[in-house]
Formats: structure tokens, sequence, C-alpha cells
């Protein structure tokens, strides 16, 4: 795939589906988010503060479990429009008669991250950006340095049987193509991320009625394929489908990566003649002298805060 972005997403239609008012996360959004926030119980820091990305995409259940998680971390969340931010924003608004309108930290809702924090919590958006790379810099500056990134995405292996049935009856790709999980690690390392780690699993869906496959595939988004159908189909086509999926497509499959990845200390560059910051120079001071400490301290010391 290209480094800037996946070859097979028409822009124009990405940014029409990110401007496009939601009313509701959709529940397989809402299910990855809640088994990626169990994944935090391996990390040991407890950020001060933490950004989430595009909420209403990936699920804003998801986002009160994180609150409670991290009641004390100063939280941002970023959307992608303003009329979405605007829905946000009373959405995570607690009511006053509520003791956590008092007692926590009120929740910033903006369209551009102006603060860096020590944690990024991206579900379910980066698959469907047309310019991923981009989009993994703009994560990466959003974060102070060891803070780290925790997201989520769809992996090629997603929707195999619609993809098969589309090709048995002659027509376009139901959906733009996915990123390999192994892309997403390079991806990750090329935009200044360091540690990452990949993993995915299969997630399957079985469906009642092909009314119902329809409605959840129109929840989960559109189909953004540089080369899908142009123009409207007619009711004989959508007539065509629901039978075709009722033969071959009531199990859907998700492939769902997840990465996570840190943002480390930038490196200083040392030349015959070099100008430091003092911003810089500070920074590396300090963590030189963390790095000390710890090479000075006993094991048996070292083991007692594992």
């Amino acid at each position: 795939m290209s480094e800037q972005k996946p070859p097979s997403i028409d822009p124009q239609a990405a940014r029409r589906w990110h401007q496009r008012p939601v009313a509701e996360s959709a529940w397989l959004h809402e299910e990855v988010a809640r088994r990626m926030q169990e994944r935090l119980d391996w990390i040991k820091h407890q950020p001060q503060s933490w950004v989430h990305w595009a909420p209403l995409n990936g699920g804003m259940a998801a986002h009160d479990l994180l609150q409670q998680r991290y009641p004390k971390a100063a939280c941002t969340l970023v959307e992608t429009s303003e009329a979405r931010a605007r829905h946000v924003a009373r959405t995570v608004a607690p009511p006053w008669w509520q003791a956590q309108r008092w007692l926590h930290a009120k929740p910033r809702v903006v369209t551009q991250v102006t603060q860096p924090a020590q944690m990024l919590w991206a579900n379910m958006s980066l698959h469907l950006s047309d310019q991923p790379q981009a989009l993994l810099q703009q994560w990466h500056q959003a974060l102070a340095v060891d803070g780290f990134l925790m997201f989520s995405c769809l992996g090629p292996d997603t929707l195999m049987e619609l993809r098969a049935l589309y090709r048995a009856l002659g027509w376009p790709a139901p959906s733009h193509e996915f990123t390999d999980m192994h892309d997403w690690g390079d991806m990750l390392v090329a935009a200044g991320f360091a540690e990452p780690v990949m993993d995915m699993e299969r997630i399957t869906l079985t469906f009642e009625t092909p009314q119902r496959v329809l409605q959840e595939l129109r929840g989960l988004g559109r189909n953004l394929h540089l080369a899908r159908f142009q123009a409207l189909r007619g009711r004989r086509w959508h007539s065509e489908l629901l039978q075709a999926i009722e033969q071959s497509a009531m199990q859907l499959t998700f492939e769902v990566v997840y990465g996570h990845a840190f943002k480390p200390a930038p490196k200083l560059s040392v030349r015959a003649q070099s100008e430091i910051s003092l911003d810089q120079m500070r920074a590396a001071l300090t963590r030189g002298k963390v790095q000390v400490a710890a090479r000075a301290t006993p094991k048996s010391s070292l083991d007692q805060h594992e």
C-alpha cells in the first residue's frame, strides 16, 4: 500500500462520511472498545490527561468506562466536525443535579488538539481515513513524551463473506481495502512511535434476516471504494442483494486489529555546531538523572515496586 493513503479509498467519500452527523455509536464499535479498554489492565502507567479521538464513531459508552478507569485524569474529546463536537458536548455534560458535574473536571470537546496528553484513545477510526500516515502523525503530535497510543481498526479479512458474494455476482467491491496489522506497525514507526505492539482477533456476527445485515453495515460506515458503483441502484438490485445475503452472507467476519505504541523522547542531533533549546536540555538532563538513578537502585529494591 502507499505510505500516504490506501489506494482504494475515495477521499471525497471519506470526508463526507466524517462530516455526517451520527446519532449513536455502532454496537460493534462499542464492543471492540470494551475489549480494548480491558487491555489497559496491562499498562501500569496512570495517565493524568488523555485524548478521546472521534468518540461518536468509537463509542460513547466506552467513554464512560474510560472515565471510570481514570476519574481524576483531564479528558479532551476530539471530533471531526463542529456539528459532531456540539453533539458530543451535549452528551458528556452531566446534569446539574449530579455530583459528577462538580466533583470531576469538565471534559473539553474540540476539533483540534492544542495541549499534548499522556494517552490517546482512538477506536475504529484509522481504517476510515484516506490519509492514515498523516493521521498517525497527528496522534503523535497530540501526545506528550512517554505518552502512549491505544487504537483499533478493521483488518483485511473483514467482510470476506460479502466480498466473495459481490465477486460471484460480478459487482464492484462492497468496501475499500483494509490494511494488514504488520503494515500498521511499520507506519507507526514511520510516524515517530516506538515499541509498537500489534495483535488481532476475528469477530463473527450472525444475523436473523438480510435486512438486519444491511442495517448493521449502515451503522458501521459506507462503501468508500474508488471503484464502487457510482449511480443509484434500483429495487430489483436491492431484492437480488437481499436474496444473495440470505443464501451466503448471514454471518459476517470482522478482523479487528489492536495497536499500542509509545511516543519516545526526541533524539538530539549532535554536529560540529549544534543548537539545543533550553527545554530540550532540561528534558535530556531529567531523563539522564532518572536513568542513572535506575541503574544505581539495587535489584531487591526494584522488585518491591514491580
